[in-house]
C-alpha cells in the first residue's frame, strides 16, 4: 500500500489572514465554500479552527464517497490540519503572504492507497480527480475573500 498524495495551489488577490480566518470559519464561510463534491456537512464541535469536529462525504466519483469525520487542528501560523478519523486521510491547507495584498494557499491531502493493480490506478488518477475539486473549491475562496 502506497502513500497518495494529492496538492492544489492558488494565489488569492487578499491578505492571507483573511484567507486563513476565511477557511477556518467551519461554522459558517468553509460551507458556503464546498463545492457540489461535498454533502451532509455539520460541524459537530468548535466550529473556528483548532478544536474543530466537521463532518462531510465526499464524493470523489459517481462510485467512490468517502464518509469523513475531521479533527481540525492548527500546528502551526497559517496552517490547519484535517484528519480523518474514518480513514488514513489528512489534509493540509498553508496560507502564506505572496505580496501585497496577496497570499498563497496551498492544500495537500495524503493517505494511504491500497494496494495492487487498484492501487496503481488510485495513485495515478485520484490525485488528479481530488487536485480539480480542490481547484474548485479554491475558487470559490477567491470570490469569497476578494470581495
Amino acid at each position: 500500500m502506497a502513500q497518495v498524495e494529492a496538492t492544489t495551489e492558488r494565489v488569492v488577490a487578499a491578505d492571507a489572514e483573511k484567507v486563513f480566518d476565511a477557511l477556518a470559519d467551519y461554522s459558517g464561510t468553509r460551507a458556503k465554500l464546498l463545492p457540489g463534491h461535498f454533502s451532509e456537512y455539520e460541524v459537530r464541535e468548535g466550529g473556528d479552527g483548532e478544536g474543530t469536529l466537521v463532518h462531510w462525504k465526499l464524493q470523489a466519483t459517481s462510485k467512490r464517497v468517502r464518509d469523513c469525520l475531521l479533527e481540525v487542528s492548527e500546528p502551526t501560523d497559517g496552517e490547519l490540519v484535517e484528519k480523518d478519523r474514518n480513514s488514513s486521510m489528512v489534509t493540509t491547507w498553508r496560507v502564506t503572504p505572496a505580496g501585497e495584498g496577496k497570499s498563497r494557499v496551498v492544500v495537500t491531502t495524503t493517505w494511504t492507497g491500497a494496494g495492487g493493480i487498484g492501487g496503481f490506478f488510485e495513485k495515478t488518477f485520484a490525485p488528479k480527480g481530488l487536485g480539480r475539486i480542490y481547484d474548485a473549491l479554491l475558487d470559490n475562496l477567491a470570490t469569497e475573500v476578494e470581495k
